[in-house]
């Protein structure tokens, strides 16, 4: 990509380059330059989840989009599906998101999209990169007029939780228990509101955010309190949402997890059935499980793989006219009704397939074997061509030729962290654990 947009938006330590309150000046500088109308005045919404360094960089956007004289449009505390939502409700030339989604809160983010709701091409980042970086954009006392002027979205949360609330086929929620983790982030008031509105009986977790407590130990990444939850209280399911609630994981009435791929088997087949899968199309990335490519098979439906990062899913399904698409780690998108992930929408979607198909969600996620996956992250000092370092090429090559046709090997660095990631699925979990630690062990010998 470059040297500032990773795969998610912009993302590093708080407070230190390039989450800095100078850099977001230049950042919301170069985004009104970019996206602003030509010759006028640029309508930015901005919305943040609930870490403490959210309001230092939303100060920063604020400074740098008014001293182009755009105005931005605050949103509060909002997660970033409901930001894309009101940036195409506003009819707003762009929206950003100040968040770092599932990371710890000493992480934060910016990520931006368009005046429709998408995440920006690489065309577009690539020139705010170019104004950000290259042209040097400072703020000089002179040019610090504030000719721009800053409006508050007061009822923000409202019209994203009415939004929700009228997509077709939610009323058939009513009734249902749900324990609800809202990771302490973006989600804690609108999550609650929105199921109870509904007429499902709803308890809430983490939803006291401090600032610092946003992802720690809880939401989609740490689901096991959830899970004891929905089992000691005897609920219908469970829904954990990451930091700023573009994703979602599910619990079953068993306390089992149900992640991003089951889930999209589950919907895939329900959209199927009432004639709704546009194109008859799923899109998902390589990182998917193996059981998801063979249930779709066997359902009939075309499944199509991308490389890792909504973004490419989301090309993918515009340009193969599908509505459904997402990844394992619970981002699901929804294009019939939304542009982005949206970690609310997807546990809707699949609470009303419960209640209609009346099947409790682990019946339901029998439709799909998930074969056994180990997945180790190691954590790197560099980044070179993975393929330009014998060692792990023919460490992965080792393992990909025991498992021939059983399985499969995949190798990648993150786009957001300084991290390798090793995935291996295979027949037993024992070999496929034995050969990811194998290739984890050269991974960090050469790289950490």
């Amino acid at each position: 990509m470059g040297r500032l947009f990773g795969t998610d938006g912009i993302r590093g330590r708080a407070n230190e380059y390039p989450m800095t309150r100078e850099m977001a000046v230049k950042i919301g500088r170069a985004a009104a330059t970019v996206l602003g109308p030509e010759g006028g005045r640029a309508q930015i919404v901005i919305g943040r989840d609930t870490r403490s360094s959210g309001r230092l960089l939303e100060e920063g956007l604020v400074a740098g989009i008014c001293t182009l004289r755009g105005n931005p449009l605050l949103a509060g505390i909002l997660p970033t599906p409901g930001v894309a939502f009101l940036t195409r409700e506003m009819k707003a030339d762009a929206g950003i998101v100040i968040s770092a989604s599932h990371n710890p809160h000493q992480d934060n983010g910016i990520k931006i999209f368009n005046r429709s709701g998408l995440k920006l091409s690489r065309e577009a980042e690539l020139k705010i990169e170019h104004l950000v970086l290259d042209k040097n954009i400072a703020v000089s006392p002179e040019e610090s007029t504030w000719s721009g002027k800053t409006y508050q979205v007061e009822d923000a949360s409202f019209q994203y939780v009415d939004f929700l609330k009228h997509v077709p086929g939610h009323e058939t929620i009513q009734g249902l228990s749900l324990v609800i983790d809202c990771a302490n982030g973006a989600t804690f008031q609108v999550a609650p509101l929105i199921f109870t509105e509904l007429g499902a009986k709803v308890k809430t977790l983490f939803a006291n955010p401090d600032g610092k407590n946003i992802n720690d130990n809880c939401g989609s990444e740490y689901p096991q309190c959830l899970a004891r939850e929905v089992v000691r209280a005897k609920a219908d399911i469970g829904f954990a949402f990451d930091g700023d609630g573009d994703r979602v994981i599910a619990i079953d009435e068993r306390g089992n997890v149900v992640r991003g791929d089951q889930i999209l088997a589950v919907c895939a087949w329900a959209m199927k059935a009432d004639g709704r899968l546009a194109n008859n199309t799923v899109v998902s990335t390589v990182m998917s499980n193996i059981g998801l490519k063979l249930t779709l098979k066997r359902l009939g439906i075309v499944h199509v793989t991308t490389d890792v990062g909504d973004r490419y899913v989301l090309e993918e399904m515009v340009n193969r006219g599908a509505c459904l698409g997402g990844e394992d780690s619970g981002h699901i998108i929804f294009l019939d009704h939304q542009t982005t992930g949206d970690g609310i929408l997807t546990a809707l979607r699949l609470a009303n397939t419960m209640k209609r198909s009346a099947k409790p969600l682990s019946e339901l996620a029998t439709i799909m074997k998930i074969f056994p996956q180990c997945l180790i992250n190691v954590e790197v000092k560099a980044k070179p061509p993975l393929e330009m370092v014998p060692e792990i090429a023919t460490a992965v090559e080792r393992a990909k030729t025991v498992l021939s046709d059983r399985g499969r090997v995949l190798v990648r660095y993150s786009g957001t962290q300084p991290m390798c990631r090793i995935m291996v699925e295979g027949p037993t979990r024992e070999e496929t654990e034995s050969l990811c630690r194998q290739i984890a062990e050269v991974v960090r010998e050469k790289l950490s």
